[in-house]
């Protein structure tokens, strides 16, 4: 593992300056090494921001080596959200369904590494930053959406397919891609999968919602502004089964 032995800090932002360093490192990845953008990135001071930023908590994780910020976690309850009048996602996928369910929620976004930080200990200090979080505020539904790089949904036919038909979530938490932007994620039938090749294509950070027993919504939403096919993962802590805890809370 890259950072195998080293030690972290994880925390919320709580400073102006410390926000700015969570927004640096979502700039190097995001539109640096994505080539996504945003109508406030700001090029200049090489910031990824927008008008949510200010309702967010900021999750992040330190190299105590360094003292630099390498993780970033972006997250909104759902008292926040109501404050706010939406969702971040809301524009994408209609929550109706989990906002009407009267459980506790909160949206997770714009979960970044840094380069030299990925595969190794850093996510896994992160994850058990948002345990400690989500068991403080006993928070019952985490989701939020997370991205394949690219928009053309031919090259991504398999994950997207496999991601359909194997980890669709069940009704009661099955939010669904806005009907002006859905995109149909049942591209291939079930008996034309190829299990493997398909989960090559799904990002790290979706492999880890999957092994916690995390689900999709229906249909995929195509951001050309970030050059990115978005799904809505959703994690419902009461489904999460034993061994599924242990991992998340770091037991």
């Amino acid at each position: 593992m890259p950072d195998a032995g080293l030690s972290f800090t994880i925390k919320l932002a709580e400073t102006e300056e410390e926000m700015r360093a969570a927004q640096r490192l979502r700039y190097d990845v995001f539109v640096r090494e994505l080539g996504g953008g945003g109508e406030m990135v700001d090029h200049e001071a090489g910031l990824e921001q927008d008008r949510f930023d200010p309702y967010f908590d900021h999750m992040l994780a330190y190299d105590d080596a360094t003292g630099e910020v390498v993780g970033v976690y972006r997250l909104l309850p759902s008292d926040r959200a109501a404050e706010l009048g939406q969702f971040y996602s809301e524009d994408e996928y209609d929550l109706t369904i989990l906002k009407q369910s009267g459980r506790k929620l909160l949206e997770l976004g714009r979960s970044c590494l840094h380069p030299d930080y990925r595969g190794g200990t850093a996510m896994y200090h992160l994850w058990n930053g948002l345990a400690g979080y989500v068991a403080e505020r006993g928070i019952e539904v985490l989701f939020g959406v997370a991205s394949f790089h690219g928009t053309d949904v031919q090259e991504l036919e398999q994950p997207l397919s496999m991601l359909h038909h194997n980890h669709l979530a069940p009704p009661d938490l099955r939010v669904r891609a806005q009907p002006n932007v859905f995109q149909t994620m049942d591209l291939v039938a079930p008996e034309a999968l190829d299990r493997r090749a398909a989960m090559v294509q799904v990002p790290a950070l979706i492999k880890a919602y999957l092994r916690l027993g995390g689900f999709v919504g229906e249909g995929a939403f195509i951001d050309h502004a970030f050059n990115t096919t978005d799904v809505c993962l959703i994690l419902d802590t009461a489904r999460m089964n034993e061994r599924q805890k242990r991992i998340y809370g770091g037991a």
